[in-house]
């Protein structure tokens, strides 16, 4: 399992996030400063723990803090919008990797969290911590910000955070964000291959959207069904399947599709 998740963390920091801060209008230092501390970042996942693999996932641990800044510097002085909501909370979410990927690779406990499990977190605030939350800000605009993708850009970040807190409340904390998150994320499908989809000028934008959206009605239905087995103790899938199917899933069809997508729509 170890090799498959450590693929899809470097994707994420390699490929996924980068094409998601051009996205997000980020600006161009800020995103030099993400590729050099994500290239030594992903290096430090293939070493053994320790202090050569600490090393390395310091400079991407930095860049996390960097991006969270910019975050910072884009609060607006009034009542967020739901995709202002969605879009800092993609760029604030990698700083959550970048901490535990620290420790991942010292080989030390993180609140209680033991290294295999902070490597799953590294790769869940790739994915739905940047990635989902992303687009369903960029969905959100895209839909002229209506109520229903403006309650979908809500629902993704609303549903991460649960689930991250669910982490030290306990599992039917983490059922009830894996409902939320699942809610908006489905929302966030369905606009894209009703509404979003119709936007692209070209096949081939048409049919990665198309493929992002469907992947979601199945991988979330995935997220679902470990939830609820952990809260309740009936048969769910192991986390090496999940990590197989959910995971591969999620990063190559939902979050490389659809950055791809939405890199030849431009929205920005």
């Amino acid at each position: 399992m170890v090799p498959l998740v450590n693929v899809i963390i470097a994707a994420g920091m390699l490929v996924v996030v980068p094409l998601g801060l051009r996205l997000a209008g980020v600006p161009r230092a800020v995103r030099m400063a993400w590729i050099a501390g994500a290239v030594p970042g992903a290096l430090s996942l293939w070493l053994p723990r320790g202090p050569g693999a600490v090393a390395l996932a310091v400079p991407y641990a930095l860049a996390t803090a960097v991006l969270a800044a910019h975050a910072a510097t884009r609060l607006p002085r009034h009542l967020p919008s739901p995709r202002e909501v969605a879009v800092l909370t993609a760029l604030a979410a990698p700083s959550v990797a970048g901490v535990s990927l620290l420790w991942e690779r010292a080989g030390h406990p993180l609140l209680g969290f033991k290294p295999p499990i902070l490597a799953l977190t590294v790769a869940h605030f790739h994915y739905a911590g940047f990635a989902a939350a992303l687009v369903a800000g960029l969905v959100c605009r895209a839909t002229g910000e209506r109520r229903i993708s403006g309650a979908a850009a809500l629902t993704v970040p609303c549903g991460t955070a649960l689930v991250l807190a669910g982490y030290f409340v306990g599992d039917w904390a983490e059922l009830a964000g894996a409902i939320v998150l699942t809610a908006g994320m489905w929302l966030v499908g369905l606009l894209t291959w009703t509404r979003v989809r119709h936007l692209a000028g070209d096949r081939l934008t048409r049919a990665l959207l198309a493929v992002s959206a469907a992947v979601l009605s199945a991988t979330m239905l995935l997220a679902l069904s470990w939830a609820l087995g952990e809260a309740t103790g009936i048969p769910h899938p192991s986390i090496a399947w999940m990590a197989a199917t959910h995971g591969v899933c999620n990063a190559a069809g939902f979050a490389l599709c659809g950055m791809a997508a939405w890199r030849r729509l431009r929205p920005l």
